[in-house]
């Protein structure tokens, strides 16, 4: 009996040992791998980063756009949550099998949570506010950092990646058509999302439909998971009525 044991000790070990990896870039608490920018110089929107590279943990929270243009993901306390463009609706997945062209994630388990103000009305407040507040808590706003969200926002504007390039190079105006745009008002969500003003066209991208001031620059990347768990995407722009919303930044 003792091979057997041998063997099934070994194999335990090996399976164990198994982590998917990508040669990510890591800046304070954000890893990121891909490029945005890469889809238009190549004309392609090939997967860079497997799933299971950013989920690998019960701390991991992340963000992505699906290989192909084929949908949004989404990690959520180490839990995938992958939306695809089916039909006349979307589907939900929990795999960790496919992969992202573009991504940002982190793996971080200490966090401190803090009231959003009545003041933060905005897509455009909320990026300013922060940044703000990231600041205050003593976090190198010169790096990229993750930030997390509870409430519910008054509006919510948000699209899923649907291919609609026929089989065409791609173009920024094709990425920008394939899309599936939605809209929910008054739902209780989750938000998953990372600050930096030094990534442009990496994984902040470089428009933001919310921002009309032709001097300011997006420096976020915002998902939403819905507390009931059935819809997962990017949001485009979000507004709040005043307070109810909580942010929570990394600790120190």
């Amino acid at each position: 009996m003792k091979p057997i044991y041998a063997l099934v000790g070994a194999l335990a070990v090996a399976a164990c040992s198994t982590t998917v990896t990508v040669p990510a870039e890591k800046q304070g608490l954000v890893e990121y791998y891909g490029s945005q920018k890469t889809i238009f110089d190549t004309g392609k929107a090939e997967g860079k980063v497997p799933i299971a590279a950013m989920s690998s943990s019960n701390a991991a929270y992340g963000v992505g756009a699906y290989a192909g243009l084929d949908g949004e993901i989404t990690i959520y306390e180490g839990k995938p949550f992958v939306t695809q463009v089916r039909g006349n609706g979307y589907t939900m997945s929990h795999a960790d099998s496919g992969s992202a062209i573009f991504a940002a994630w982190t793996k971080n388990t200490q966090w401190r949570d803090e009231p959003v103000p009545a003041d933060v009305k905005t897509y455009l407040d909320l990026q300013r506010f922060v940044k703000a507040r990231a600041a205050a808590a003593g976090i190198d706003t010169n790096l990229p950092f993750p930030f997390l969200m509870t409430g519910t926002p008054a509006e919510l504007k948000w699209h899923i990646n649907v291919d609609l390039t026929e089989g065409k190079t791609i173009t920024r105006e094709l990425f920008a058509k394939s899309k599936a745009g939605y809209v929910m008002k008054n739902e209780k969500v989750d938000i998953v999302g990372f600050h930096s003003e030094k990534h442009p066209g990496q994984f902040i991208s470089a428009y933001a439909p919310a921002i009309k001031e032709k001097d300011v620059k997006n420096a976020i990347h915002i998902h939403l998971v819905t507390k009931d768990g059935k819809s997962a995407g990017h949001i485009d722009d979000l507004s709040f009525s005043g307070g109810g919303m909580t942010l929570r930044l990394p600790k120190n």
